[in-house]
């Protein structure tokens, strides 16, 4: 028998063994069906705890079965792989849960009328009635907002970055992370302090300052950090040809970072957008349209979502219009986050060929 034959009847023993690619999908679907079965005969109804029990179960069998056919050094980078997928699932299955909750519910009454109409003298518990005046409070109180906090925050981050030395810096970068972490209520309160103090009525301006301390913040970290990735060549390239140093700032640095300052921007007044407790202690809202922010109460998509949950005890329209204001508001969240995007394209810096 000659070589060849030999090396052709006996196959290469350098690859081990190792389970089909199906095995993933066999044993998820093997490890689903035992935590149902367990559940119905343990009497658990609940089907989150049906999943995690599959999740457990899951694991387990990778680990046992990778151990067995391709070893355990194998059988541990499986299991690594599983507990990313198994994490990727928790947090992915209640996103798809809430956003399948509020188009299943949101679209029951969401239609041109109920855009475009207000409140007016429809009481809560009658059907009819819309958000258009909740549409414009919104967009007026976050335009504000956006446009006392983006230009302090930009600034801010770009004097951390570029001039930042010394105990001044430090204390602003201590501030930042402190007002990082304050609670909503809290500068709603602060904002109310204020107003109690020359005596002020309620207004949507005073929405827009309180929406301001929560949005600086956040700009400050995404934009310092946007700033941070520019390579420092570009900034030296530009003071060697004797640029003045604002200038570099002006035309290198910022246009390189343009697209995730942008980004961080958008993803600030997607934060704010949503905020409710400010907006109830300095709105106060307003059934019927009001078209000016400095004068009145206003009212918001936060707190018109809030003022007719709290008010659908019995009433189904209220309970519907709720879901209804909820899924526009996912709407123009999800608008601002396509816009980022778009604008963060759009003004990237072209490499040339």
């Amino acid at each position: 028998m000659s070589h060849a034959a030999v090396t052709e009847e006996r196959p290469s023993t350098l690859r081990g063994a190792s389970l089909p690619k199906w095995s993933p999908w066999a044993i998820a679907a093997g490890s689903l069906a035992v935590a149902v079965l367990l559940g119905l005969v343990a009497g658990i109804e609940s089907r989150i705890q049906w999943g995690l029990i599959a999740g457990l179960l899951f694991l387990v069998a990778t680990y046992v079965l990778a151990a067995k056919v391709e070893g355990r050094r194998q059988a541990k980078d499986r299991i690594a792989t599983s507990l990313v997928w198994v994490a990727f699932l928790l947090a992915v299955v209640p996103l798809v849960s809430l956003v399948w909750t509020t188009v299943a519910r949101g679209t029951k009454v969401l239609d041109l009328y109920f855009l475009t109409h207000s409140m007016g003298i429809v009481a809560d518990s009658q059907p009819g009635g819309g958000i258009y005046h909740a549409i414009i409070g919104s967009l007026e109180q976050v335009g504000l907002a956006t446009l006392m906090a983006a230009p302090i925050g930009v600034l801010t981050a770009i004097y951390l970055v570029e001039y930042g030395r010394g105990g001044l810096a430090r204390a602003v970068t201590f501030f930042v992370d402190v007002m990082t972490g304050i609670p909503s209520v809290v500068a709603g309160l602060f904002i109310l302090s204020l107003m109690l103090i020359f005596e002020m009525e309620p207004f949507g301006f005073a929405g827009s300052l309180a929406l301001a301390i929560l949005m600086v913040p956040v700009v400050v970290r995404s934009t310092e950090e946007m700033l941070k990735l520019v390579p420092n060549e570009l900034r030296e390239a530009s003071l060697a040809l004797g640029i003045p140093k604002w200038r570099t700032i002006l035309k290198v640095v910022l246009p390189t970072s343009i697209g995730g300052i942008t980004t961080g921007i958008m993803l600030a007044i997607a934060r704010i957008a949503g905020e409710t407790a400010p907006v109830l202690l300095l709105v106060f809202g307003n059934r019927f349209i009001n078209n000016n922010p400095f004068e009145g109460a206003q009212q918001s998509l936060p707190l018109y979502i809030y003022q007719q949950y709290a008010n659908s005890a019995g009433a189904n329209a209220a309970y519907d219009r709720a879901w209804a204001a909820s899924l526009t508001l996912i709407a123009f969240v999800m608008i601002l986050n396509l816009l980022a995007r778009g604008i963060a394209r759009w003004k990237a810096p072209q490499s040339g060929r």
